[in-house]
């Protein structure tokens, strides 16, 4: 299921860390990475669909987006300081 994503979101990786990005990922502490039956990914947020019709996001993909969001946030709160 996610071998597309995540070999996407690596491949995206690899122009912005040559520009000095700082890489920040979902660590497997979170419960839902290991559980998940649709998105979300070590390397980042993602949403798998099965349909051709857009589908909302699983609360599994919600709680990994949110994970994302807080890590990257405090990442960035220690850098700043």
């Amino acid at each position: 299921m996610h071998g597309g994503n995540e070999a996407t979101l690596l491949s995206m990786a690899i122009p912005l860390l040559h520009h000095g990005m700082i890489f920040v990922g979902v660590p497997y502490t979170e419960e839902k990475l290991t559980t998940t039956s649709s998105g979300g990914t070590p390397y980042g947020a993602s949403h798998v669909t099965w349909n051709k019709k857009p589908d909302a996001l699983s609360p599994d993909e919600k709680t990994l987006a949110e994970a994302l969001g807080r890590r990257v946030a405090e990442i960035a709160i220690k850098l700043g300081s």
